[in-house]
């Protein structure tokens, strides 16, 4: 009886430190509906929230919650000069705790670091980077058939998931630290606005 006892404990003690945690994905309004899942042992329950700005104005606010890692329970931003998408999370660690959305980002003062950026068809703009955009990011990617490079600021966590990032623009992308790391050099079309698509892969991956 002891023995069958242990058996049980050993087989089920996994499953008893498993989260159920919320879950959702955004749908056209940019709301989602929650439903509940069962994360994998290891992950906390968590809360994204993707804003993508351009000239001062708010164009996208994005939310949605899942499991998430240590890793992932982050904030970020990428500042293309004309547009930026800024990433926040919150994560916790008790049943079903996500039910609030991840918070906005608090205002931000430049970093002191600067970075080229892209104005037209030349990357020569100079630009101050904000809050904890400590790198110089350079990225090319495919709009229409056409190569577009775009160069700004970026967080550590933006730079620390370009492998995931890589697989969606299909096309380069680097970053470096130090000021105007990231080369002028020209570009062969307008300026990509938007990479709130990116933000889900750097965070939930």
């Amino acid at each position: 009886m002891h023995l069958l006892t242990l058996i049980f404990g050993i087989v089920l003690l996994p499953k008893a430190y498993t989260l159920k945690c919320y879950e959702c994905e955004p749908g056209i309004s940019g709301t989602c509906t929650d439903s509940t899942k069962e994360c994998p042992q290891g992950q906390h329950c968590g809360a994204l929230r993707i804003l993508s700005y351009a000239g001062g104005s708010k164009l996208a606010d994005v939310n949605m919650k899942t499991c998430a890692l240590d890793k992932q329970c982050a904030e970020g931003s990428v500042n293309f000069g004309i547009s930026r998408t800024v990433i926040t999370s919150k994560c916790c660690t008790s049943e079903l705790c996500n039910t609030q959305p991840a918070p906005e980002p608090i205002k931000s003062n430049p970093s002191g670091n600067k970075c080229y950026s892209c104005d037209g068809q030349k990357c020569t703009s100079i630009l101050k980077c904000e809050g904890g955009e400590d790198h110089c990011i350079s990225t090319t990617v495919n709009i229409g058939g056409e190569k577009t490079t775009v160069k700004g600021c970026a967080s550590k966590l933006i730079c620390s998931a370009t492998a995931q990032i890589k697989g969606v623009i299909a096309g380069e992308m680097t970053c470096c630290q130090g000021d105007l790391c990231n080369s002028a050099s020209s570009t062969s079309t307008g300026l990509l606005l938007l990479v709130a698509p990116l933000g889900s892969l750097v965070m939930f991956s």
